[in-house]
């Protein structure tokens, strides 16, 4: 692993797996779109080389001369508006990705998918990566095209591609610009959240993700997954511990997830008539009260991965925010 490409690196994980890999001593080339902000990659000494992953060319480009290739690019939305977009990017970007790789003799390709790609369980046992995709149950079309991008990585596997899948849960962290996994810090610093819902989720370190990620590319068995998570919480334990790190307010009562979901309608409603983005979907909340916990065993046992505790994780995304005068 000598000369990667890591697409959609001035993004919150692909900027700061562009780091960690300059740091293993990697010569690092990100891929991104003319109109990328660069504010998360920052000055980093990376190779900025621009393109699309809806374009073939521009990836043969980018491709040229790298042995690794980190595809983290994505589109992330709950938003109905936006789902021909989100499964065009990542889908059929992912399929020029894999294809792009082939033709260019990539050795290893790691691709980023999520925990959304896994199925969920009703038994109350921890979700692992044999998990069987079911969420086309509740339609929620950012699962799918996780998973069908996942279906693309494996079809290139079998027709050679050294291709690793990798499922990160709920990441925290620095560079976190468009305030993903940080959105919690946030609504609980500002307040915003005071009350907990039923159900539970899995939270994870940044750090712990990237280095999962190098670990997949340097060990991982081709064509398998392998779920990068951090600690099962309660939605109550982690909002508690959100206010105890920023001085928000702990969660005082549980609000019904009946009432959620029928404010998610509401605001979709509302932004639908002003031409507005919504604040909450239908689809975001769609696995509320769902105890999403997941197995990290397999990860462990065969990328020798390792977990930092959340609350030190959100200790550090929260400094970084206040240091960059993001809150």
């Amino acid at each position: 692993m000598n000369n990667v490409l890591v697409t959609g690196g001035t993004g919150f994980l692909g900027s700061n797996l562009a780091i960690a890999l300059l740091n293993e001593g990697c010569n690092v080339r990100i891929l991104r779109r003319a109109t990328s902000h660069h504010r998360a990659i920052g000055h980093a000494p990376v190779e900025h080389c621009t393109g699309d992953v809806l374009d073939p060319a521009s990836l043969r480009r980018a491709l040229h001369g790298c042995d690794t290739v980190f595809h983290t690019a994505a589109v992330i939305s709950y938003w109905r508006k936006e789902r021909e977009r989100m499964m065009e990017v990542n889908v059929v970007g992912t399929r020029n990705m894999v294809e792009a790789s082939l033709e260019m003799g990539v050795r290893r390709f790691v691709h980023t998918s999520s925990v959304a790609a896994v199925g969920f369980r009703t038994d109350g046992g921890l979700v692992d990566e044999g998990t069987e995709f079911n969420w086309h149950l509740y339609d929620v079309r950012y699962r799918i095209a996780k998973y069908r991008s996942e279906q693309e990585v494996l079809r290139g596997a079998k027709l050679g591609l050294p291709a690793v899948i990798v499922n990160p849960a709920v990441v925290v962290g620095p560079r976190d610009m468009k305030f993903r996994g940080g959105q919690i810090v946030r609504d609980v610093y500002k307040k915003r959240v005071f009350y907990y819902v039923d159900g539970g989720m899995n939270v994870v370190s940044v750090d712990d993700v990237v280095r999962g990620h190098i670990a997949a590319a340097r060990q991982g068995r081709i064509g398998e997954r392998y779920i990068l998570g951090g600690e099962n919480l309660t939605h109550r334990a982690i909002f508690t511990m959100a206010a105890e790190v920023t001085g928000g307010i702990k969660p005082l009562f549980r609000l019904p997830t009946g009432c959620v979901r029928f404010v998610a309608s509401v605001a979709e409603a509302v932004a639908t008539l002003l031409g507005t983005r919504p604040w909450v979907t239908r689809e975001l909340v769609a696995a509320l009260g769902m105890t999403s916990w997941f197995d990290i065993r397999k990860a462990k046992r065969e990328l020798a991965y390792s977990v930092t505790p959340v609350r030190a994780a959100l200790e550090q995304t929260f400094d970084w925010y206040r240091r960059h005068g993001m809150l």
